[in-house]
């Protein structure tokens, strides 16, 4: 039996008298789409950015199966990227490649083609030397997925990818993600589009500082957990 990509045990993340995830068990696996929603402050984030490594946690223990081989894909919110930073299209989505190029990081002829291939499957090829602040919502999206084809993720966590996006760049980044999946990645998503959950995600999660429910999209989409989730019925 393979080991879970994703495997969080009783996380607890505290920010002072904050408590922003409480005992949180998460178990995923590879070959899925997996949703995570949730309201603003349920925690999503926060656990995005514990898996990632940047926050240690309170209490519990996160294992990522892929990040010590430097698999692991984050496409992040919008606001927490700063679009003003000198670097082309082309050089973001090379960016995937550092964990293959090497101490120097000198692409080679590999690196080139995979992040050539990266460009034409998010349709990107022609937007390759334009600088990232000047590219739409959805382009602004593409250029981060194209990072993680070129990276060949194995796991890949997608932070509220379809805020802003236009439903073109959005039908694409869904088909790229079960492509992903369909070839073996984890992929973790949050998103507040809860009537696209059950055409996009395989599992869905629902979170409020605590896992309210985990499992397939028929069975956790309930008045019940909606009511616990939400506070309504969404």
């Amino acid at each position: 039996m393979t080991s879970p990509a994703i495997e969080v045990h009783d996380l607890s993340v505290h920010y002072g008298s904050v408590h922003a995830l409480d005992g949180v068990d998460l178990s995923l696996e590879h070959g899925r789409v997996n949703g995570l929603i949730g309201t603003n402050g349920s925690g999503k984030s926060t656990l995005f950015n514990t898996l990632m490594g940047e926050i240690h946690p309170t209490g519990g223990t996160v294992r990522v199966a892929d990040r010590a081989d430097h698999l692991v894909s984050y496409v992040p919110q919008a606001e927490a990227v700063d679009w003003n930073f000198p670097l082309t299209v082309g050089e973001v989505v090379m960016t995937g490649r550092y964990g293959h190029t090497g101490f120097l990081r000198r692409p080679r002829a590999a690196d080139r083609e995979a992040v050539a291939d990266a460009l034409a499957r998010t349709d990107l090829t022609d937007l390759a030397d334009r600088q990232i602040g000047q590219l739409s919502g959805g382009q602004k999206k593409r250029t981060f997925v194209a990072r993680g084809l070129a990276q060949q993720a194995r796991t890949v966590l997608l932070d509220e990818p379809f805020a802003g996006v236009d439903t073109t760049s959005q039908a694409m980044i869904t088909a790229l993600l079960h492509d992903m999946a369909d070839a073996g990645a984890c992929i973790l998503i949050s998103t507040h589009d809860l009537g696209s959950v059950d055409a996009l995600c395989d599992t869905v999660t629902m979170l409020n500082g605590r896992v309210v429910a985990s499992g397939p999209p028929a069975e956790v989409m309930t008045t019940e957990n909606l009511m616990t989730t939400f506070g309504m019925v969404a």
